[in-house]
């Protein structure tokens, strides 16, 4: 069963629309890369500065030690670096285990 991660990370000042145009289609060899290592959605919310993370995956540290290495990876983080002032999380993220949903209940 896959987990829900939450992230929060801090863009640098100024960076805003960069990061959303880098964001309007990541390489097909991450996304190719984070399936392979298990992630199997990553959605990001923008309110100024702040992006909210959330990533379903079998095993978000398993998948974070995979990719260090990946090529596809290296290179995304190579690029998206340079937008990313911080992450504001303890430890960088939290895991969200679902307590309710009203699409569930209205079933």
């Amino acid at each position: 069963m896959s987990k829900v991660v939450a992230l929060h990370s801090i863009l640098r000042a100024g960076r805003e629309q960069d990061y959303d145009a880098a964001h309007a289609r990541i390489p097909d060899d991450l996304v190719a890369a984070h399936r392979r290592v298990g992630i199997h959605d990553w959605r990001i919310w923008r309110s100024g500065r702040n992006l909210f993370h959330l990533v379903e995956c079998d095993d978000f540290e398993t998948a974070i030690r995979a990719l260090e290495h990946d090529p596809a990876n290296e290179h995304w983080q190579s690029i998206i670096g340079d937008y990313i002032d911080h992450f504001e999380l303890p430890h960088g993220r939290m895991e969200l285990p679902l307590v309710w949903r009203m699409s569930d209940q209205a079933q």
